[in-house]
């Protein structure tokens, strides 16, 4: 009998260990998972939006819902650390004063953001100096950074305008792509987190991790785009679904409004990243057909990909109860705007509302002509430099050129950054729009143009440059 008794006692204890080795055996003490994973550090949100100006609404309104998502989903404000202009909830332009919608239907999503870095305060020495936890390296600001730890995990989203291997920043010098990664590695050196994942709206998206981030840095990143396309707005003044009747500017943005309507809507502690991938590929791709829609990308170390949003982002209490369908029941766009043609669809709309005879009307044609006319000379300007260097026929060829998949945008970033800076002091600021060449200051230093046949040949491309707030270096360089 005093051997029966033992033998129960020896298989309950070894019942006790194997159901803390295997998931699929629960003693009822051991509760649900809910996918949870009990030794999860610090869970970290690093959210910035990356432009200033009514005009770029949909930006900082991408960025306070993200940070609604995470405050609901549970993080603490000391680890939510928001980058914004902070220009557009009391702007004149602002029907709803104090307020910023992220949906036609939407509430505010305003309210409570932290402001911890705004205005000149939102620049990329900042940011980075946030993600390595450097305190000592910040200019102004909350003083809030990435305090993180080998179990912690981090997620970070950025809603602005970009192009071929750069991101856009209300302040000057822009982010470009091998900066970003090369701090993405520092900080994966420094062993500070357990994973990290980079949620990325912006034009040409692709090119700021396609052959640059590795897959071995425990980083996982999904793009609005690939790396030779335009993203799109939405909720936009003319479109459908658009704005309420008093707004005159896009309310978001296709992939930013995609995850973050997916995120309200379930339970995160269920869905991984890679469902939330899937479908926000198919929406922002508005169902595979592209019109209006860009290719939602995935780099880096895609077994991330499997892990449960609520890793990274929590989860709303109020879904605990919902499970993921891969049918969502979310609306697909029947129409959006090009991201960079964003700007045009509100400046036409600011004129065209506006008063006839008015100062508001005067000065709404005069915004509208400034920005088409910086336009025209980029383009002109950029066009006429590549003929200049390469002959009229292949001028446009080299210029336009794209690598195999894969591959970097350039070679030499140093050489890129150095091209971007000849050409602003002899043609003016690229500006949020001259983003879109940065490919063809690529190709010309994989052609390997040196510094000093660039700044000939643009002297003679430039001799004059417009008198607008777009083309004036009076930020500095891009670059």
């Amino acid at each position: 009998m005093a051997a029966g008794k033992l033998f129960i006692i020896l298989l309950l204890a070894v019942s006790v260990v194997d159901s803390r080795l295997d998931p699929l055996i629960r003693l009822p003490s051991d509760g649900e998972s809910n996918g949870e994973d009990d030794s999860v550090g610090t869970r970290w949100a690093v959210l910035i939006a990356g432009s200033s100006g009514y005009g770029n609404y949909r930006h900082q309104a991408d960025v306070c819902h993200a940070y609604q998502v995470m405050k609901k989903g549970g993080l603490k404000d000391e680890n939510i650390i928001v980058f914004m202009y902070d220009d557009i909830a009391y702007n004149y332009e602002n029907p709803r004063q104090g307020v910023i919608i992220n949906h036609p239907d939407g509430s505010d999503v305003y309210s409570g953001v932290p402001k911890d870095y705004v205005g000149e305060e939102v620049t990329v020495n900042n940011l980075f100096a946030v993600l390595l936890g450097n305190k000592t390296a910040l200019t102004g600001g909350s003083g809030k950074v990435v305090d993180s730890g080998p179990n912690d995990h981090i997620f970070v989203f950025y809603s602005d305008h970009g192009g071929p291997g750069v991101l856009g920043m209300p302040t000057y010098p822009y982010l470009y792509a091998d900066d970003l990664n090369a701090v993405l590695k520092q900080k994966y050196a420094a062993g500070t987190y357990k994973s990290l994942v980079f949620y990325l709206e912006a034009c040409e998206s692709g090119s700021i991790f396609e052959g640059i981030l590795p897959e071995d840095i425990n980083v996982y990143a999904t793009t609005a785009s690939n790396a030779e396309e335009s993203s799109w707005g939405c909720y936009c003044p003319g479109e459908t679904p658009g704005p309420p009747a008093e707004y005159y500017t896009c309310l978001g943005d296709l992939y930013s409004v995609s995850w973050l309507e997916d995120s309200d809507a379930h339970n995160l502690h269920s869905e991984t990243l890679k469902q939330q991938y899937q479908y926000v590929k198919t929406r922002t791709s508005v169902e595979n057909t592209y019109f209006s829609g860009s290719h939602v990308m995935q780099y880096g170390n895609l077994d991330i990909n499997t892990d449960n949003l609520y890793l990274y982002i929590g989860s709303n209490p109020e879904n605990d109860n919902l499970t993921f369908v891969q049918d969502n029941s979310l609306p697909i766009f029947s129409k959006s705007v090009n991201q960079r043609d964003a700007d045009l669809v509100y400046f036409w709309h600011k004129y065209k509302r506006a008063a006839l005879g008015s100062s508001e009307k005067h000065e709404a044609h005069k915004e509208l002509l400034n920005v088409m006319s910086h336009r025209l000379h980029v383009d002109q300007s950029v066009e006429l430099i590549g003929s200049l260097l390469f002959g009229n026929e292949q001028g446009s060829q080299v210029l336009n050129a794209v690598r195999p998949s894969g591959e970097p945008l350039v070679d030499d970033w140093s050489c890129l950054k150095s091209m971007v800076r000849t050409f602003e002091t002899y043609c003016g600021s690229l500006s949020q729009y001259g983003m879109k060449h940065m490919r063809s200051f690529a190709n010309i230093c994989n052609a390997g143009v040196k510094t000093e046949i660039m700044s000939k040949v643009a002297s003679q491309a430039c001799t004059a440059v417009p008198s607008n707030p777009w083309s004036s270096l009076h930020k500095g360089f891009t670059a």
